[in-house]
């Protein structure tokens, strides 16, 4: 006989509060950056429903190796919360997770509207054939199904103006009205140990049966971040600050990072204990999908308490070397990539390609072979040394990291180039590698990507970064935790006074 809603959610408080580790679901899960983060802090990860086929495999390779059904790509908006607990034997529905986490994409969230949101309830099918909104109800009927005990949401900070909609106020709206208690802030990764400046806005509830005020974790690291991280900061809170009062009351002051905490994971910190790779420089790099079959061992010992952990992150330890360290065969741009100086962009990229190819130039001057000016073997060598795109319209297309900063953002389209991250080791001349990316996102050297090189790029790209997740859920560890204890403690004394 099933539980009801009510009883299961106090089954679920009874279960957690005899010592059992906290169940995840994993919506949108992308290869598993919140799993991961999850897992490490105490909770188990009992499913994940994600679309992209390789996301999906690799994440049924990390967290259920052996069992084929959790490497299944599904799509939420064809799968009810039933079949899923059914193909996974979930048990029950009502009482088969206790924690939803998860990220819809940003696109889902398009003038979805407060109506439409408090309309779910009663109207369950009806935004069905909205692709834009389908997505994001889609999360929140699976809360409503499945009546977690708590619930993280995870999108970008623009989500707090999006066209017009406080998306993140209007979610905690339709939240409480489902029994949670709920708020929202804005992280920045490289505040928890993450060696990239990556801003997510992120919205926690609970179950209003255990009495929780929603907190987020405290900074472990400091950095000043750069303008443009603190523009876009103040841009997405700014739509806060123009709100009557009483309109964002689920708005959460996240702590703020202390000067004197240790300084914020660097590139270098990351990247520098990894192989060099110099096969391009040497002519050897060819053509081709990038596979992980060959084994590139470590030839340096970690070079600190970051690269350590990357290779000891528990579950997850490797000390034999690395299957992922690929890069692009990029053949015209490695001699450029030498020339940038840290910190350099495409307009900076593009005067020094310039430049080199008016040395060129002048070389062949002196040896009487120059081309003729606008003529073919003039536009061939100027196309062998000067990238294409228009310097006005592409002026964040390139970007040589700095080794004494946090990477910028890592993005999807990591998939289709990596420009955007040049190493900074000159001497390498090049984008970073599959693993590389894993590093800056605070993955570990033993968290296995399936596909091939393009495929591991997006799903790096798309994930939430683990020790940022790690940090998040060790707050909602120690919160729930706390909430247990003081109802146990609450019935003792009741008992007691009996």
């Amino acid at each position: 006989m099933s539980l009801t809603a009510e009883q299961a959610v106090l089954s679920k408080i009874a279960r957690l509060s005899h010592g059992g580790a906290p169940r995840v679901l994993d919506l949108f899960a992308g290869c598993g950056g919140l799993s991961l983060g999850f897992q490490a802090a105490g909770f188990e990860i009992a499913a994940a429903v994600e679309f992209d086929p390789d996301a999906a495999a690799s994440h049924g390779a990390n967290f259920h190796p052996g069992d084929p059904r959790h490497a299944v790509a599904r799509d939420i908006t064809r799968l009810t919360p039933e079949d899923l607990a059914d193909e996974l034997e979930l048990g029950d529905v009502v009482s088969a997770v206790d924690v939803i986490v998860g990220g819809p994409p940003c696109q889902a969230f398009a003038r979805v509207g407060r109506s439409k949101l408090r309309e779910i309830d009663e109207h369950p099918e009806a935004f069905k054939h909205d692709p834009r909104a389908q997505l994001y109800l889609e999360y929140l009927h699976y809360v409503e199904a499945f009546r977690p005990l708590a619930l993280l949401m995870e999108n970008v900070p623009d989500i707090l103006n999006h066209g017009g909609q406080n998306v993140a106020e209007e979610t905690c709206e339709v939240l409480r009205e489902k029994g949670y208690v709920a708020g929202y802030t804005l992280l920045n990764a490289s505040y928890f140990g993450v060696p990239q400046m990556r801003e997510r806005m992120i919205l926690v509830a609970y179950r209003k049966e255990l009495g929780i005020d929603v907190s987020f974790p405290a900074p472990t690291h400091y950095m000043k971040l750069p303008p443009g991280y603190a523009g876009s900061r103040q841009v997405a809170l700014k739509f806060l600050s123009g709100l009557k009062p009483g309109e964002a009351i689920s708005y959460v002051e996240a702590p703020a990072p202390d000067p004197a905490l240790p300084p914020a994971i660097t590139a270098e910190d990351a990247l520098s204990d990894l192989p060099p790779i110099t096969l391009h420089l040497e002519g050897k790099l060819r053509r081709g999908a990038r596979r992980f079959e060959d084994l590139i061992a470590y030839d340096r010992a970690p070079s600190g308490i970051y690269g350590a952990l990357m290779r000891t992150w528990p579950g997850y330890t490797n000390d034999e070397g690395l299957r992922d360290h690929v890069i692009r065969y990029l053949p015209r741009d490695w001699k450029l990539f030498a020339r940038l100086n840290p910190g350099d962009q495409y307009p900076e990229a593009h005067r020094h390609a310039v430049i080199m190819f008016n040395e060129e130039l002048a070389r062949l001057v002196k040896k009487g072979k120059a081309p003729a000016e606008g003529s073919d073997a003039w536009n061939d060598l100027w196309d062998s040394f000067v990238p294409p795109y228009d310097v006005g319209k592409f002026p964040n297309k390139w970007r040589k990291m700095e080794p004494d900063l946090p990477a910028r953002t890592l993005m999807a389209h990591l998939g289709k180039d990596s420009y955007s991250h040049i190493h900074y080791d000159s001497a390498q001349a090049r984008t970073i590698s599959v693993r590389e990316a894993a590093r800056l996102q605070s993955f570990p050297d033993g968290f296995v990507f399936c596909g091939t090189m393009n495929p591991a790029f997006r799903q790096i790209g798309n994930a939430v970064p683990p020790l940022l997740g790690k940090a998040i859920a060790t707050e909602m560890m120690s919160t729930l935790r706390t909430a247990l204890q003081r109802r146990e403690d609450a019935s003792l004394n009741s008992a007691a006074a009996v």
